[in-house]
């Protein structure tokens, strides 16, 4: 592995990968490193089979790792030549990396770094985004065929209206309720979503654009702050197709777009539930001027005042990343 991170370079770089956001925090990414570089698999146990039953958001959730892995690399010097789905016939292998240690890292890189310690979800109500700030410039150049969509303030009652539909097909499905409060709420710390990062009812209810969660038993209570409604912007990720390379990049994309934001200064929260359903997707669809797939939708704003809600857990690094064991030396004495 000449001109390659050793294993402690490889270990930093994927802890800071797993610290993207995944549905529901289920983390469904395992990476294993070898003589042929660093490989990226979708980790088929981590996988939310009614919520997400045709593996979109688990691979977006990869696609999101993949990003901060890039970004994160290069802050370090390292450049990382991303092979994408680079094994014919195997869909869990999502990609292959190579690294060269010869990136120079501008001011940008370093904001990007920090962005990736500091950005979280932020389920509360955000005030508006200052006038004039233009939010497509967060996904950069590279958008990997990703389209990004700035939804007017008009949109938001056809956001809630699909948010309300989503809500209904699902309230009375027992096994997505089941599914739901197993990764949102409970007090474990193998993944999902702790109820210290849940909002209540009453705080919830000012999203009207935001997923219905469980109530959580306990919350950190942050006191009323204004504005108390959300004045949230909405921006939308879509794609031409649907497959899978389109949900790896549409990862990637929105990686992109929620580091530059939180290194700008803003909350933000990305909502799937959206477009987990045909009806609520279609409607969120209509919002688009030159049509396509709606993949994701985020929020971005302003953060409240108050402490923010506490990071999610992160599996410990050693329990994703296979590095190899250098062969030991076995001394054979002979009599």
């Amino acid at each position: 592995m000449n001109g390659q991170p050793d294993s402690a370079v490889l270990e930093m770089l994927v802890e800071l990968a797993c610290r993207a956001p995944s549905v529901h925090n289920s983390q469904p990414w395992r990476w294993t490193y070898s003589a042929h570089g660093l490989d990226l698999y979708t980790d088929r146990s981590r996988l939310l089979g009614v919520i997400d039953p045709t593996e979109r958001q688990m691979v977006m959730s990869c696609g999101a790792a993949l990003d901060h892995l890039h970004k994160a690399a290069a802050a370090f010097r390292w450049t990382a030549d991303i092979d994408v789905l680079p094994t014919p016939g195997a869909p869990d292998h999502l990609a292959r990396i190579r690294f060269a240690h010869d990136a120079h890292p501008r001011s940008h890189e370093f904001d990007l770094l920090a962005a990736i310690n500091r950005r979280h979800s932020d389920r509360r109500a955000f005030g508006a985004v200052s006038a004039g700030r233009d939010l497509t410039k967060y996904v950069g150049r590279d958008t990997h065929g990703v389209e990004l969509t700035v939804l007017s303030a008009e949109s938001t009652q056809t956001l809630a209206k699909a948010s309300m539909l989503s809500a209904s097909i699902r309230k009375y499905d027992a096994t997505y309720q089941a599914e739901i409060r197993w990764w949102a709420g409970h007090s474990f710390r193998s993944g999902g979503i702790p109820p210290e990062a849940l909002t209540d009812h009453a705080d919830a209810s000012r999203v009207r654009v935001g997923r219905q969660f469980p109530e959580p038993h306990r919350v950190a209570r942050v006191l009323a702050q204004e504005p108390v409604e959300d004045e949230a912007t909405v921006v939308l990720l879509g794609t031409e197709s649907d497959d899978r390379l389109d949900w790896l990049n549409c990862g990637r994309a929105m990686s992109s777009f929620l580091l530059a934001a939180t290194a700008d200064g803003l909350a933000t929260c990305p909502l799937t539930h959206m477009t987990e359903q045909s009806g609520s997707r279609q409607l969120v669809e209509s919002l688009t001027p030159r049509g396509g797939v709606a993949q994701v939708l985020i929020r971005v704003g302003t953060a409240m005042i108050g402490s923010p809600p506490p990071r999610t857990p992160r599996h410990p690094v050693a329990s994703v990343l296979s590095v190899p064991v250098p062969a030991r030396v076995v001394n054979r004495n002979r009599s």
